[in-house]
């Protein structure tokens, strides 16, 4: 089952309609070109930051492991394949250059391909220390509650698809066009 807060997504779309939130939190098709240069900034950052990872191997090495398989949804898309660095999870910082999550998907020859990174902060942790959702290069997170299709508690995320355009934004959680259809089901 797929629990996603439909509710967060509705509120800040009230809330984008009444200019209540920032721009920021405003879908990129009504973004300045201001925004459009810090969205551009962002991306160049994460493709820096995860350039060496486009092996998978290298990404192995720095600490990140497959969790959670291929995820996809049959109506969403999907969000590929989650490299997690457990010891960047757990440290309850964010930094554009340290992601949490490296995505890769899989692909028919075998082999993957890097589409993009995801920060994640657990919601206990950041909200003891912060009155407010986090973000980060002025792009909020989006909270998934518990229960969730991943066992986890709530958590904040913010997928970046930095490596694979996203015909829905580069910052959303589901991607239209990411297939698990290639993964065999090994934890590489």
């Amino acid at each position: 089952m797929n629990v996603r807060p439909f509710a967060i997504y509705i509120g800040y779309t009230v809330l984008a309609l009444t200019g209540a939130l920032p721009p920021q939190a405003v879908g990129e098709h009504q973004q300045n070109g201001n925004q459009q240069k810090h969205l551009s900034e962002f991306v160049k950052v994460v493709r820096d930051a995860t350039r060496d990872y486009r092996d998978v191997t290298m990404a192995e090495a720095a600490g990140y492991q497959l969790h959670f398989g291929c995820v996809s949804d049959d109506d969403e898309g999907g969000m590929g394949m989650h490299f997690v660095n457990m010891a960047l999870v757990g440290d309850g910082v964010l930094d554009a250059t340290l992601p949490e999550i490296v995505i890769y998907e899989p692909r028919p020859n075998g082999r993957l391909k890097l589409i993009g990174a995801d920060y994640l902060v657990l919601a206990e942790a950041w909200d003891a220390m912060n009155d407010s959702p986090p973000q980060l290069m002025g792009q909020l997170f989006h909270l998934f509650p518990s229960p969730n299709r991943f066992g986890l508690p709530p958590f904040y995320t913010l997928h970046v698809w930095a490596w694979k355009d996203n015909p829905g934004g580069t910052f959303v959680n589901w991607h239209p066009k990411v297939s698990c259809d290639a993964f065999d089901g090994q934890q590489h």
